[in-house]
Order: C-alpha cells, then structure tokens, then sequence
C-alpha cells in the first residue's frame, strides 16, 4: 500500500505532518504539497507557466502550485511508484456545505478521483486545531475500513471532525452536505496609495443544518463523513429540460 497525501494549507502545516505520520505506521506515504497556503484553490490547475518541484529536509516534495496541480503532478509522472490511495489534510477548518465548491483540501482528493484512485479529505472544524492527533487517527481507522471494504469506484470521501479529544467523539456517521446563506459582504479597505481594496468576506451562516447534515452532526461531537460524487449532472431534472428545449 501506497498513500499520496497532500492539502492546500502547504507542506509546512502541522496538520499535514500529523496526517503523513499517522499513516506512515500503516503504509508507505509519500507527501507532495503546495510550497504556501493555497486555501480556496478549488480545482484549478496551471497552465500557463511550468511547475518547480522541491524536495525538502523532511523528504516532503513542495510544488509552487495548486493542491490540483500536486496530486496531478504526483500521479502523471512525478512519482515512480505510483500510489494506491489520496488523502488530503488535515486542513485547518472545516469544508462542510457550500465549501467543498472552493476548498483546495477536496480539489486535491478529487483530482486523486478523477485519476483513478480512492481519495478521502479530512478537514479539523476550527481555524487553530487543537486536536490533529483526533483527526489523525480518524484517517488510519478510514483507511483500514477502505482496505477492508472498498467502496464504489466513483466515491470521493470528505471528513470533517469536531476540534475535540478523541475520548469526547461520540462516534461516526453518513451525512449530506448543508448549505449556507449567502456570503457576507466583501470589505472595503484602501492600500498604502489610498486605492481601494477589496477582501472577500465571511462565508455564509448555516442555513440547511438539520438533522443529517455535515452542520449538525459536526457540532454534535460525532464525525461527520459525506460521500461527494464528480458527476454534478443534476439527473431529475433531465426529462423536464428535455421537454423545454423541444419548443425552440
């Protein structure tokens, strides 16, 4: 077995090392990581310039790219043995609802799905984790689970966990994703030149949070673990789109 782990909170974040050291006592890890923060990349993959890659003192490889960008490079060519499996993290906050849209942590896991492996994302709800070492040990138990009983080909998995001791984890459970309002405004600010800037706001409070959600069960001290799938076709409404485009 052969674990490709990445993120987009870059290759020096705690929670990355966490997560590599937690399933190296299961497997051969390999870490290819953005070389800086890279949060809220979603998917996005460089095109335009060439991509560098380092090998630093901790054998971890940087790539001044996208979480995208380094999953990709990892499983096209970048490594001779290739891996069997992707996990993305441990990110520093939560990517629950509407955030798997942006969050790079999930890019990276889909990219590892768009390619053929098995990728789980695992996400810590809080900005300034206290407890990776809960969050790390919830990746090996997945992965011995996947090993054990594999799920369907097409399954992304995106874990978020509450910021709490392991002893205060009141277990696991399948969810769906929540949903949030609308973003918070953007605020307005000025630079050194008195030109204006503009950084982009809070994202949205919990709106569909009930029972089931990613929210709820989150904020209930369980593990929350939603099942994301590439195909955004939205199926039901194939028929009556049908019907519509008939009259043109």
């Amino acid at each position: 077995m052969h674990i490709l782990v990445s993120n987009d909170d870059g290759y020096l974040a705690p929670g990355l090392s966490s997560l590599a050291e937690a399933l190296s006592a299961c497997a051969k890890v390999t870490v290819v990581a953005p070389d800086r923060n890279r949060s809220a990349a979603s998917n996005s993959l460089t095109l335009e310039m060439p991509l560098r890659v380092q090998q630093q003192t901790n054998g971890f490889y940087s790539v001044d790219g996208t979480p995208t960008d380094c999953v990709h490079l990892a499983l096209t060519g970048l490594l001779e043995d290739e891996p069997n499996i992707v996990f993305s993290g441990i990110n520093n906050g939560e990517n629950m609802g509407d955030d798997v849209l942006y969050s790079g942590t999930v890019a990276a896991a889909t990219e590892g799905r768009f390619l053929g492996l098995p990728s789980v994302a695992i996400s810590v709800c809080s900005s300034q984790p206290k407890y990776y070492d809960t969050a790390a040990h919830v990746a090996t138990v997945l992965l011995k689970q996947l090993i054990d009983k594999p799920l369907p080909a097409d399954t992304i998995l995106n874990v978020n966990i509450p910021d709490v001791a392991l002893k205060n984890i009141n277990g696991y459970r399948a969810t769906r994703l929540g949903q949030r309002h609308r973003a918070e405004s953007v605020i307005e600010a000025r630079d050194p030149r008195n030109k204006k800037i503009y950084w982009v706001g809070p994202p949205g409070k919990e709106q569909d949070a009930g029972e089931g959600t990613d929210f709820y069960t989150v904020a209930n001290n369980y593990i929350s673990v939603t099942p994301l799938k590439i195909d955004l076709t939205n199926h039901q409404l194939l028929p009556k789109l049908d019907s519509w485009l008939a009259i043109l």
